[in-house]
């Protein structure tokens, strides 16, 4: 009997090492190595085949970069148009693309949605978490969002039974966690599309580690890819998440697939929120809004309306900012809570934004304005459940604090897009001209930019002619000026 082969893996960074080691050494974690039996597989001999990759063999010779024919990469077009956006113009041939977030967040309705509204193309959707029965009653609650969905019209199908393919357009269902039986089957239905859920429960027969752990997934994951790259299938992989937040199994995952995609949102609340942690083909800072119903997911199109509350009366602490998410403009509410502290040490809490930026900004105001935040609690929030990484959120933001300092509010029809400095000065922000143009759709009256936005700006209006605006722009240089105009 041939004796076992095992290994040790970090099961933070999937780092190989002969024996048990407190510390790994790659990623500098503590207690991350476990055991795994291990079974080298035989490159030789492929583990799914593919009629294109023995008769069409790259060939491994250095070509130089002007000799290399480059021709626009082809996009699959879906009806979803949020998703689109994510991915950076549609689904890209032969692209790998995981899709990460909570249990119960809604991937899976999320993937099985867009595989029924796929127009004439076969879909194949993998599941090795759910039986046929499972992914029927799911499909038929979102039969209704098919239907508004669809471009053309056309009528989708689910073959749940018996886990035979029937040949034709539509979505197929496998219910299989072996990743040879998955390329049988992909060999004979020859599916335009490939749906995994979820990669931690499929298992490769080349290593004996259980399913879900680092040398499975990294193997299995590597299948995939390879498929993916040579038959130029585009494949999605649903994958779990640890208690931290990251994607389950080790680092290397997030570095092999061309996109990673971060399914956000509570539970609690019905919007969700997708977004692009990593792009190959297109933008890393995209993301989609939608809106969970009890018929699947909707598209939020215009995302200021759950961004911006409707309210009957003038409050103080409330501002609104204009800010870029990708290419998308969009226009957030920014709260601000100041209360004398009742304690020796005042409370400093922001939800959605950083709170080491909000302590800057606090010190900005008490050493600039001369506003005395210093035995104040401040706390700030970011309405809609989101998290907002764009500096240009810092005026409004700064606003609001005073605003509920002062008790004074701001007007509604008021909204703010600059970048706070050290000294006071409001320094510009990349495409204002698009929030500009965002923020006179939605009906507002003025707007608060730097007047360093563009440094020839007031001089030359070619480059930014404020006559086309309807909306009033008022061009600032400090703080100061700012609260002179709102506050008088």
């Amino acid at each position: 009997m041939a004796k076992l082969k095992v290994a040790y893996f970090c099961q933070s960074c999937g780092y190989e090492a002969a024996k048990w080691l407190g510390k790994c050494p790659a990623c500098a974690q503590w207690n991350t190595f476990v055991e795994e039996v291990i079974e080298k597989p035989n490159t030789s001999v492929p583990n799914w085949k593919v009629a294109a990759s023995t008769t069409q063999q790259r060939a491994n010779k250095p070509v130089p970069v002007a000799d290399i024919v480059y021709t626009e990469e082809s996009r699959l077009l879906t009806p979803d148009a949020e998703f689109n956006r994510v991915l950076g113009g549609g689904i890209v041939a032969g692209s790998l693309v995981l899709i990460g977030g909570e249990p119960g967040i809604g991937k899976s309705t999320l993937m099985l949605q867009l595989a029924l509204n796929m127009p004439n193309l076969k879909v194949l959707y993998v599941s090795g978490e759910e039986s046929e029965h499972q992914i029927k009653m799911r499909a038929e609650r979102l039969e209704e969002v098919g239907r508004k969905q669809s471009a053309v019209g056309s009528q989708k199908q689910l073959a749940a039974g018996g886990g035979q393919l029937t040949a034709g357009n539509g979505c197929f269902v496998l219910t299989e966690t072996s990743t040879q039986n998955i390329f049988k089957q992909i060999e004979e239905l020859e599916p335009d599309l490939v749906v995994i859920d979820s990669i931690q429960t499929l298992h490769s027969s080349h290593i004996e580690s259980t399913p879900g752990s680092v040398s499975q997934v990294r193997e299995c994951t590597a299948e995939l890819l390879r498929f993916a790259k040579e038959s130029s299938t585009p494949v999605f992989l649903i994958g779990h998440i640890t208690k931290d937040g990251s994607i389950a199994g080790p680092k290397i995952l997030e570095h092999m697939v061309d996109t990673v995609l971060q399914f956000e949102g509570d539970r609690h609340h019905v919007y969700r929120i997708l977004r692009t942690i990593k792009n190959r083909f297109g933008s890393s800072s995209e993301l989609g809004i939608y809106e969970m119903l009890g018929e699947g997911l909707r598209e939020v199109s215009n995302p200021s309306e759950i961004l911006l509350s409707q309210r009957d009366e003038p409050l103080s602490g409330i501002t609104i900012s204009a800010t870029l998410e990708g290419m998308r403009p969009m226009l957030i509410e920014t709260q601000a809570l100041v209360s004398t502290s009742a304690y020796g040490t005042p409370q400093r809490t922001a939800t959605g934004f950083d709170t080491k930026r909000m302590n800057m900004l606090l010190a900005v105001l008490e050493k600039r304005c001369g506003f005395k935040l210093a035995a104040k609690d401040v706390f700030l929030n970011i309405t809609g459940g989101i998290r907002v990484e764009d500096p240009a959120i810092d005026l409004g933001l700064a606003a609001a604090i005073i605003s509920s300092n002062e008790d004074i509010p701001i007007s509604a029809k008021t909204c703010f897009a600059g970048e706070i400095g050290l000294s006071g000065e409001i320094r510009a922000v990349n495409r204002v001209e698009q929030r500009i143009a965002e923020a006179q759709k939605l009906g507002f009256e003025q707007i608060f930019i730097s007047k360093y936005n563009m440094p020839s700006a007031a001089h030359d209006k070619k480059k930014m002619d404020l006559s086309r605006y309807k909306i009033d722009v008022k061009m600032v240089s400090n703080i100061e000026e700012v609260f002179g105009l709102l506050f008088g």
